[in-house]
């Protein structure tokens, strides 16, 4: 008797979804060897190829298309049966799956997951932080964190704080050097520390000048991709950032950095913790939801 995993199915859905063993084998936390060796053990199994495998993309065979067209459904049945089991635990437990940007999981980390994992030790959370906006839903996760205007609108929303704004701030040692600009287009005059966006495009600041958004294309000597890095060449005295107004306050409060026009940084939308309507939701998801409303709560 052929004896065949629920995960098992679940790996060939998730590497159909992402075209790639190794994007499939992140989002299910095993190895790509190990996720391979399962779908050969599986295929095998069958008597019938579920890929067409070359160096640069995997693809489902026409065998493989019908059989996720046909267990899809399924599986979500099967999934919904479990939640409806799991909504019953004493104990929540499980993993949890979060898609979000560099920024907002360093502003949630700690008031939010953290304190999740405090509270509930036999929960497990993974974190994915990327530029790009996802299909929560279809990329497996349980939750996205994004700004409130970028929040699908079939998703339920909870505010996870006030409105944010963004800070250009600079070292004294730079500014007693260089000056310190007065009005946005200054900067056009200063060395400024770019910053590429995950569509290769590069990010143009915004200001908010005489009620309207206005974009500076800044220049300078390094373009860079990640917030640590860009806070790095600041402190180095290398040119003018530009940041969430989050990942630097405690340099500014300290006096480490000296925050830049101010009175031209438009409020932005705050961040909001989205998942979609469920029926009969795991206790971890359900806590979890919980502790983002007790946070809303506590910074209304």
């Amino acid at each position: 008797m052929r004896n065949y995993n629920l995960s098992d199915f679940d790996a060939v859905l998730a590497i159909s979804r992402k075209g790639s063993f190794r994007s499939a084998a992140l989002e299910l936390g095993m190895s790509t060897s190990a996720l391979s060796s399962a779908i050969a053990k599986m295929e095998a199994q069958l008597g019938v190829r579920l890929f067409n495998r070359t160096t640069r993309s995997v693809s489902l065979t026409d065998a493989g298309q019908r059989f996720v067209e046909q267990v899809t459904p399924a599986l979500k049945d099967i999934h919904a049966a479990l939640d409806t089991v799991r909504s019953q635990q004493g104990t929540p437990s499980g993993t949890l799956r979060i898609n979000t940007f560099a920024t907002a999981g360093r502003e949630i980390l700690s008031p939010l997951v953290l304190e999740c994992l405090r509270r509930y030790p036999e929960i497990r959370i993974d974190v994915v932080t990327e530029g790009n906006l996802v299909d929560i839903v279809a990329d497996g996760f349980d939750f996205g964190v994004r700004s409130k205007n970028l929040v699908p609108s079939d998703m339920i929303a909870i505010p996870l704080g006030p409105s944010r704004r963004y800070a250009v701030v600079a070292t004294a040692d730079y500014l007693a050097k260089n000056g310190t600009p007065e009005l946005p287009s200054d900067l056009l005059s200063h060395a400024c520390i770019r910053t590429r966006l995950p569509n290769a495009a590069i990010f143009r600041w915004q200001f908010e000048v005489d009620g309207q958004i206005v974009q500076i294309d800044v220049d300078g000597p390094i373009t860079l991709d990640e917030a640590s890095l860009a806070r790095i060449a600041v402190f180095e005295s290398l040119g003018i950032g530009f940041f969430m107004e989050s990942d630097v306050i405690e340099d500014i409060e300290a006096g480490r950095l000296v925050r830049l026009l101010e009175d031209w940084s438009p409020a932005l939308s705050p961040l909001c913790l989205y998942y979609p309507s469920r029926h009969n939701p795991p206790a971890s998801f359900r806590v979890f939801v919980e502790l983002a409303r007790e946070l809303a709560r506590a910074q209304s």
